[in-house]
């Protein structure tokens, strides 16, 4: 029983902590693409605290795109999620320290959704909380 509470205790804390930080980071923050010397189109994602930086981004259809991911520091796992196959963007990775790369080139226009898919029990999802944001294709 007292195990119990003290993992409620802490999912109380780590939970109340991300409420408060996603407050801190409540803005709108975007990035439009360029094409770079190699032909594709570099973006850098941050994500923490039931954040996404940038948390819209525009890139052009059919020029590659290589997004590098990653977290801040902390203990809440994150992920990042899209799932677009109508315009060739589909990813799903959980994000740590270290950047990773994921690539892709869409193919239709349009406005497509990447979230993260982290829950903790008897919470809210993370994309419920505000960690989202938008890929906006354009021609």
């Amino acid at each position: 029983m007292q195990r119990l509470l003290t993992r409620f205790i802490f999912y109380i804390a780590v939970f109340s902590y991300g409420m408060a930080y996603a407050d801190a980071q409540d803005k709108t923050e975007a990035y439009t693409a360029t094409v770079d010397k190699d032909g594709i189109q570099h973006v850098r994602i941050i994500g923490g605290g039931y954040f996404f930086n940038p948390n819209r981004i525009t890139v052009k259809k059919g020029i590659p795109v290589e997004l590098s991911v990653s977290k801040e520091q902390g203990m809440v796992p994150h992920s990042i999620v899209a799932n677009a196959p109508e315009a060739e963007i589909v990813f799903d990775e959980p994000l740590n320290g270290n950047p990773k790369t994921i690539t892709f080139t869409a193919t239709a226009t349009g406005e497509y959704v990447f979230y993260c898919k982290n829950k903790l029990p008897f919470f809210p999802s993370h994309r419920e909380n505000g960690m989202q944001g938008i890929i906006e294709v354009v021609e």
